[in-house]
């Protein structure tokens, strides 16, 4: 039986590193997903995704594809899927998982509050606090 091969697109090459509108657009497709199971409003969502004007949110909302993000906004998007992630690795009940950012934590990165409340707080460290905590629950880097 021959090995099986990997489909690539025609505009890249096998191996070639995606272009930006690629990683945009996959970021963008995912994050409105995980919006979607985490039941965030349209304002919680602009500031996760670091207070972009609601007209060109609403533009990457409907054609994902057309969106060039910047660093600030692909760092953030990299930190929510692995947020979403360690989430689904800790808590494999997906109903768990998806409210657990509702949920008031008082492990010292919350001090009571709700992990989403944190992630609220609008800078990108925030994030980094939330990804750096579960990850250290799941034994992985602290």
């Amino acid at each position: 039986m021959p090995p099986a091969t990997a489909s690539v697109t025609p505009s890249r090459r096998q191996g070639a590193e995606p272009s930006l509108s690629e990683m945009s657009a996959a970021g963008l497709r995912a994050f409105f997903r995980i919006a979607l199971a985490w039941d965030l409003s349209t304002d919680e969502q602009i500031i996760l995704l670091g207070s972009p004007g609601r007209s060109t949110f609403f533009k990457w909302k409907q054609s994902p594809q057309t969106a060039r993000l910047g660093r600030d906004t692909l760092e953030r998007l990299s930190l929510l899927l692995g947020i979403y992630k360690a989430l689904q690795i800790l808590l494999p009940q997906p109903a768990s998982a998806d409210t657990w950012i509702k949920r008031p934590n008082s492990a010292p990165p919350f001090g009571g509050r709700r992990a989403l409340d944190r992630m609220l707080a609008g800078n990108v460290s925030d994030l980094v606090a939330v990804r750096q905590y579960l990850d250290a629950m799941r034994g992985g880097w602290a």
